[in-house]
Parts: C-alpha cells; sequence; structure tokens
C-alpha cells in the first residue's frame, strides 16, 4: 500500500476499473530536489535569524543523528503540533502537485522529516516530530492540495490570476510549481465533481464561564473568531465514488484574530479523511460512506490544548426523514498520538505525550432550505509522560450545540453553545480540573441553499 508505483498515477472513473492515468510531466526528481533545497534554507534561516546552536549542524551532527535513535523532544507545543504538521503539509505538497499521487507523496513527507531530523537540527531526531510531519504532514497537505486544485478546476481551463493566488495560498508548493514549470504542471486535479459543502462564519463570542482550578482563570470574555469548513465528497451523489485517498474529507478552522500570539490565535484545526473505504446504501432514502479515516485535530480553548495525528474506523452518512428533512451523522473511533496540557506557561512545555484513544459524533438535522441544527462531540484520553519525564493522564471533551438560520441566498444568522473541559492528574502534582464554556452569535456565508443535503431521489 505504502510503495511506490512507478507506473503512474491510477485514477479510476465511475463505471471503469482500475485505469492508468499518467499525470502530465510528472516527476520523482523534482520534488526531491524542492524538499532539500526547503530543508536548507529553513536551515540557514533559523541558523542566523534565532539565538540557539540547534541549527549548527554539519557533518559530525549528521553521523551522530544517523546513529541515534528517536527521542521524545521538548520544544513548544505549537512548534511540535502546529508547525511540524505544517511543514510536513509542503513536504507532500511539492510531491502531490508534481503529479504523483497520494501513497507516494506519503513517502515523500516521511522522507522530507527524516531529512530534516537527521540534518535540519543538531538535536536528536524525534519521534513525535516526525509522526506529526510525515504522516500529520500528509493529511494536512492533502486537504489543503484538494481545495486549491477545486479553486483553479472551477476557474475553467484558464484559471483567472485571483484564483491562482487562491490555490498559492491555500497549497504554496502547488502555485510554486504552477508557476515555476509553466505547463509542465499546469494539468489541474480532477475532483470529479464531488457533493460540497462550506461555510464561512464569523462571529461575536461570549466566555460564559471558566474554570482553571490551581490557577486564574485569565481567559477574555469577550473575542472575535473567524471559522472556515468544508466536506468534500458527501455521500449520496449518483456516480460519485471513493476509491482515492481523500476522496471525502472534512476540513474546519478557527482562527481568533485577537489573540496575543499567532498560536494562540487558532483555537482549532480538524482535518479527517477517508484514506480506504467505500460507499453503501439501505433502501432509498439512506447513503454513507465508511472505511479508515486519516485525521489531524489541534484544539486551544485558551486554558488547554490537545493535538494528535490519528487513524479512526468509522462512517458519515445522510439519511432522509420526508420528503424536505435530511439527517447527517458521523461517528468515528480511533487512535492516535500527540500531545495535550494547559497554555498557563509561556514557554508552552506543560504538557503530555502519549497514545490518544479517541470518539467522535456528529448529528446535522436540515430542515429544507431554512435551517440547520447541530450537534457534535469528541473526547481524547491522554496517557503517557510530559516533558519533566512524570507519567500522567488526561480527558480532554468537547461538546457543542449550534443552530443555523438562513436569511437570503447564501447568507445566513446562527447561534453556537460549546464547552471544552480538561481533567488531568500526574504523579506528584495535584489532579486539575479546566473548563470553558462559549456562546457565539455569527454571520454566516453558506455555499449550499439546502445546508449540504445531498439529493439523490429521482422524484
Amino acid at each position: 500500500m505504502l510503495a511506490v508505483g512507478a507506473l503512474g498515477l491510477y485514477v479510476l472513473t465511475p463505471g471503469a476499473g482500475w485505469a492508468e492515468e499518467p499525470a502530465p510531466g510528472k516527476s520523482y526528481v523534482i520534488p526531491a530536489a524542492e524538499i532539500a533545497a526547503f530543508i536548507f534554507a529553513l536551515n540557514q534561516v533559523n541558523r542566523h535569524a534565532l539565538d540557539s546552536n540547534e541549527y549548527d549542524t554539519d557533518e559530525r551532527s549528521f553521523w551522530k543523528n544517523l546513529r541515534s535513535s528517536p527521542t521524545l523532544d521538548k520544544d513548544p507545543f505549537s512548534v511540535n503540533q502546529l508547525g511540524h504538521p505544517y511543514q510536513g503539509s509542503l513536504y507532500y505538497g511539492f510531491a502531490r502537485s508534481a503529479g504523483l499521487e497520494y501513497w507516494e507523496s506519503l513517502l515523500y513527507s516521511i522522507g522530507g522529516s527524516l531529512r530534516w531530523e537527521i540534518s535540519g537540527e543538531t538535536t536528536r531526531p524525534s519521534l513525535n516530530d516526525h509522526i506529526a510531519t510525515g504522516i500529520g504532514g500528509s493529511f494536512v497537505g492533502e486537504a489543503m492540495f484538494r481545495m486549491a486544485s477545486l479553486l483553479l478546476e472551477n476557474g475553467g481551463p484558464d484559471p483567472g490570476i485571483l484564483r491562482e493566488i487562491g490555490a498559492a495560498v491555500l497549497s504554496p508548493p502547488t502555485g510554486f510549481n504552477r508557476l515555476a514549470f509553466g505547463e509542465r504542471f499546469r494539468t489541474v486535479f480532477p475532483s470529479r465533481d464531488p457533493a460540497i459543502f462550506v461555510r464561512l462564519r464569523v462571529g461575536a463570542t461570549l466566555t460564559t464561564s471558566a474554570t482553571n482550578e490551581g490557577a486564574p482563570a485569565n481567559v477574555k470574555r469577550q473575542e472575535g473568531s473567524a471559522d472556515f469548513s468544508m466536506a468534500y465528497g458527501l455521500p449520496g451523489k449518483p456516480g460519485y465514488t471513493y476509491t482515492r485517498p481523500f476522496d471525502y474529507f472534512l476540513f474546519e478552522f478557527t482562527a481568533v484574530p485577537n489573540a496575543s500570539t499567532v498560536s494562540n490565535g487558532i483555537e482549532n484545526v480538524t482535518i479527517r479523511g477517508l484514506l480506504l473505504g467505500t460507499n453503501y446504501e439501505w433502501g432509498g432514502d439512506y447513503r454513507g460512506v465508511w472505511g479508515l479515516f486519516g485525521g489531524y485535530d489541534y484544539l486551544s480553548p485558551q486554558l488547554f490544548r490537545v493535538a494528535t495525528t490519528n487513524l479512526s474506523l468509522g462512517t458519515t452518512s445522510q439519511w432522509w426523514l420526508s420528503r424536505t428533512v435530511a439527517l447527517q451523522s458521523t461517528a468515528l473511533v480511533g487512535v492516535g498520538f500527540g500531545a495535550a496540557g494547559t497554555v498557563a506557561d509561556e514557554d508552552e512545555r506543560d504538557y503530555n505525550y502519549g497514545v490518544i484513544p479517541q470518539v467522535i459524533l456528529g448529528l446535522r438535522v436540515i430542515l429544507g432550505e431554512r435551517a440547520m441544527i447541530e450537534a457534535s462531540g469528541r473526547q481524547y484520553y491522554v496517557g503517557g509522560v510530559n516533558v519533566n519525564d512524570r507519567l500522567g493522564q488526561e480527558i480532554i471533551s468537547r461538546g457543542n450545540v449550534g443552530v443555523t438560520v438562513r436569511v437570503l441566498g447564501p447568507h445566513a444568522l446562527g447561534l453556537q453553545w460549546m464547552r471544552s473541559t480538561r481533567d488531568a492528574s500526574s504523579l506528584g502534582v495535584r489532579d486539575r480540573h479546566q473548563a470553558v464554556e462559549t456562546v457565539t452569535l455569527s454571520y454566516n456565508f453558506i455555499g449550499h441553499t439546502r445546508f449540504g443535503a445531498v439529493e439523490w431521489r429521482r422524484d
């Protein structure tokens, strides 16, 4: 499954078997050179801009790291859990935008992570960085590549400059390769016309309660928020098949513009895509897709953080309850590896590493073209060791309920309640309970007048 497919890029079209369809100009050499150049440039920037000898690499550090076994590093939380997945997405994107398919590009993100850990830093290679960069980076990179490709595809055979810029912002390697190599990598990845639901939400958030046992509850009571979400490949569309990784995926991003730092300004990143699976149906009113999902989650609700690169088994589906009312649902159970901890320390080093089992549930009731009611819940169990080598465990939960009412066309108003909690215990340290509860009033731009309900019924 992870082997490099040397015979070309395979594409399965509806009604046909596997057909070999090489991407025009496909290259294995160009992305390898781009990744090597990027790693060298990043090392040089860090070496001269940061007050640290961690990037003063030479042949001695190279051979030392090459012979060293991986460890768990103690870098700041945002570096490990935000910076490294994004860095891995760039490695992945160079390969993907050069015509390679998902599993081939995954090898490039893993290889890029190995190269950085050996030659980009003087410290020992990091196990957590390999997972977040190599694997997590592929999940982030594929979602960004798909969204960039969809933006270009909808612009026709000659996308305008605004679409090119937008695609480059979403997936910088895609934009770079299209600009640097001209027609060689201009062919846009075919989406096969998936069912899509897009929502842009801008709102005002009120923190109604906050608990931070053992420390002051220093939270912002009022703040602005901006949220973008896309569901790509919703089940039920006639003729659409799930033969490629991420033919179904969910992307969610929530930012707090008035936060004190960039890392604190990112409140949520959620990505989960179907890696291996298929669609199914029950009767005439129920359609779904199930299988193995790959995901990356990052949550930071003011008082604590959790991040995980994970694999889950589960399903997402739609059930027509009546002629105009649809119920969409998601249920996933899986396990990941990541970290969780408090945001109390400015150095971002108060967190636990560990294996993280997780459960994700979601429901969405779509009431024709007028309104949508949503509810979701997630729970993560973090058991492992913190940066001070103390064993500990954490249970982190998040639940929310919301209603969105369409006012006119794609414009809607929304009201959302959300509660996030963390219960942590560690050897030699008192147990800690943290909780944040918020209410958000928002303006919503809805990209689908039926809130993403997929219609397959003939009548």
